[in-house]
C-alpha cells in the first residue's frame, strides 16, 4: 500500500521532470545540443540525458529490487534531440505514475556507484526517490547556468532546491517586516 510519503516523493519527482519537459518547449535545438563558449563539454542535452538515465535505471531495477546507476545506456541521441528527450521524460512520468502503489519503505539494493566490484548497499524506494530528486535539481542548476551562458533567460527558481527557495522566501518576509 502506498504511503503519503511515497506518493509525495513520486509527485515531487514528476513535477521536476515536468519542469524539464516544459523547458524543452522553450529552447531551440542549438541551445539544447551545444555548449556555450568556454563551457564545453556542458550542454543542456547532456545534463538532461544524464538525469533521464538515472530515472531509467531506478525504474528498471524496481522489479528485481536491485538498482545499478552505472548501467546507464548513455544514449547520445537523447542529448542531441529535444524530441527524444521529451519522449523519454514522458515515458518516465508514466512509469512513475504506475508505481504510486509501492511503499516508500520497500527495500532495495543499490550498486555502489563507481565500485570495481558488485557491492550493493541497502536502500529503499523512498530514499532513492529522494536521491533522484536531489540529483535532478543539481543537474537542473547546471542546466540553468548553461542556458544563461547561451543568453537564454531561465526562471530564477529553475534548478533551485526547495529548501533554498523556502529559506529565501522566509528571509524576504523577515527583511520586509
Amino acid at each position: 500500500m502506498a504511503t503519503a510519503m511515497s506518493t509525495e516523493l513520486i509527485a515531487t519527482n514528476i513535477d521536476w521532470l515536468g519542469q524539464g519537459l516544459s523547458l524543452l518547449g522553450q529552447i531551440d535545438d542549438a541551445t539544447f545540443a551545444t555548449s556555450p563558449k568556454g563551457l564545453a563539454p556542458h550542454r543542456v542535452g547532456s545534463h538532461l540525458r544524464h538525469v533521464i538515465e538515472f530515472y531509467e535505471c531506478f525504474l528498471a531495477g524496481l522489479e528485481s529490487g536491485r538498482i545499478d546507476y552505472d548501467a546507464r545506456k548513455r544514449d547520445e541521441s537523447v542529448e542531441r534531440s529535444r524530441h527524444s528527450a521529451a519522449a523519454k521524460i514522458c515515458s518516465i512520468i508514466r512509469h512513475l505514475e504506475g508505481v504510486l502503489s509501492l511503499g516508500a519503505d520497500r527495500p532495495l539494493a543499490v550498486r555502489m556507484e563507481g565500485a570495481s566490484a558488485n557491492v550493493y548497499l541497502s536502500s529503499s524506494i523512498g530514499r532513492e526517490l529522494q536521491a533522484l530528486g536531489s540529483h535532478t535539481i543539481h543537474h537542473f542548476a547546471l542546466i540553468a547556468v548553461t542556458l544563461r551562458l547561451h543568453g537564454f533567460e531561465v526562471h530564477p527558481d529553475f534548478g533551485m532546491s526547495p529548501s533554498t527557495l523556502r529559506y529565501q522566501a522566509a528571509k524576504s518576509l523577515t527583511e520586509a517586516a
